[in-house]
């Protein structure tokens, strides 16, 4: 009996244990969730409140400041997107396309660049369709290659200008809260009298230095992130003059690539 007993006391002790487990579980998690949710409230509750002090400390200028740091950064993230899904700088496609048509295997080399977006692929794409053609008049493709690279540029730059403005703009508004908080600091220390207060002036001075701060901490990564975006733009606008021109000298490169095989063993010869 105890043999048998034994089994089934064990069977029912865990059973037992699972409940009171999954119990304890039940009874602990709202009061988790409920704390997580009271710190949530409470963080967001206290950036609020710094920044409503900060928005009273340096005046419409501020609102203006965080306006454009919201301006900015939605367009950053915008691009990082759009350069993200086009691939701007990715050239794998571009450099097989090129290799097949220095090999004069035009079919192979536009198949590679079929339903590409990468800017410089759809330019290379555009410019072999229709040197396989015959009747295609060599200065009127240069004229419409040069007129499809514009407009993909044109699209990359999108948007960019209105970072440079911010860059440039939010440390001359922060200078201009720092003029209008400094004007308002003398302005109460006159009205003060002769019971002049160093506080007065200490404290409208430094919510006067608050907007500069402000601004400059805003130009700073807007003038970077334009830059960065600039700078893979210029990297596009070369890729594609690079890649167009290789079109149009496929038989120079080919008779430079024979000729120097050519005299390569020449050179090796005279070095012995």
């Amino acid at each position: 009996m105890s043999d048998t007993a034994s089994p089934t006391q064990a069977i029912t002790s865990l059973a037992a244990s699972d409940r009171m487990t999954s119990q304890i579980l039940h009874e602990q998690l709202p009061g988790t969730v409920a704390a997580h949710n009271t710190d949530a409230y409470e963080l967001g509750t206290q950036m609020f409140r710094q920044l409503h002090h900060l928005v009273e400390a340096g005046g419409p200028v501020v609102v203006i400041l965080l306006l454009l740091s919201t301006i900015a950064l939605a367009v950053v993230l915008l691009k990082w997107w759009q350069f993200s899904q086009l691939r701007v700088e990715s050239l794998s496609a571009v450099n097989e396309a090129l290799t097949s048509w220095r090999e004069h295997d035009s079919a192979a080399a536009i198949e590679r660049l079929a339903g590409q977006r990468q800017p410089t692929a759809s330019l290379l794409h555009l410019a072999l369709i229709n040197m396989h053609r015959a009747e295609t008049d060599r200065a009127d493709l240069r004229e419409e290659l040069t007129r499809v690279a514009s407009a993909h540029l044109e699209n990359l730059r999108t948007h960019l200008r209105t970072l440079e403005v911010i860059g440039t703009l939010s440390p001359l508004l922060g200078l201009l809260g720092t003029v209008l908080g400094m004007i308002e600091a003398f302005r109460q220390l006159e009205l003060s009298g002769n019971q002049i207060d160093p506080g007065i002036l200490s404290g409208g001075i430094w919510q006067a230095l608050l907007t500069t701060a402000l601004g400059l901490a805003i130009a700073i990564p807007v003038v970077l992130a334009h830059s960065w975006l600039e700078r893979k733009v210029e990297r596009c606008r070369h890729n594609m003059e690079d890649t167009v021109t290789q079109v149009f000298t496929r038989d120079l490169q080919r008779e430079q690539t024979i000729d120097n095989a050519q005299h390569r063993p020449a050179r090796m010869e005279h070095a012995t």
